[in-house]
C-alpha cells in the first residue's frame, strides 16, 4: 500500500469516527491575512514557532507592550504610571530597533 493511500485511509477513518467535528473555526473561512502579510522568507520559521506554541521576539514584545498598556489604564498612582510609561517606551524602542534591523537585512538581500 502506498503512503498516499495509507494517509487517505487514516483520514477517512478519523472522519468516520468524528475526529474532525469539533475543530476550531469549523464552518468559517480561513483568515490567511497574517500568513500573506508575513515576509516570504520568514513564513516557514514563524509557522514552526507558532505550531510549537512559541512566538517570535517581536510578537512577544508586542504582547508585553499591550499588557503594560492595560496595566497603565488600570493604574491611578502617578509614580506607578510614570514607571509603566517608561517601560513601555523602552520596549517600544527595542521593538523598533528589531524591526529596523530586520528591514535593513531584507534590503541587503
Amino acid at each position: 500500500m502506498s503512503l498516499a493511500k495509507s494517509v487517505e485511509t487514516i483520514i477517512k477513518e478519523a472522519m468516520e469516527r468524528g475526529d474532525f467535528n469539533d475543530l476550531k473555526g469549523k464552518g468559517k473561512p480561513l483568515d490567511l491575512n497574517a500568513y500573506f502579510e508575513t515576509p516570504e522568507d520568514l513564513r516557514m520559521a514563524y509557522s514552526v514557532l507558532k505550531n510549537a506554541g512559541m512566538v517570535s521576539g517581536e510578537v512577544e514584545l508586542l504582547q508585553e507592550i499591550a499588557a503594560l498598556k492595560e496595566r497603565l489604564a488600570a493604574t491611578y498612582e502617578e509614580n506607578q504610571r510614570n514607571r509603566i510609561k517608561k517601560i513601555i517606551a523602552e520596549k517600544q524602542l527595542q521593538f523598533n530597533v528589531m524591526m529596523e534591523r530586520q528591514n535593513s537585512q531584507r534590503r541587503k538581500k
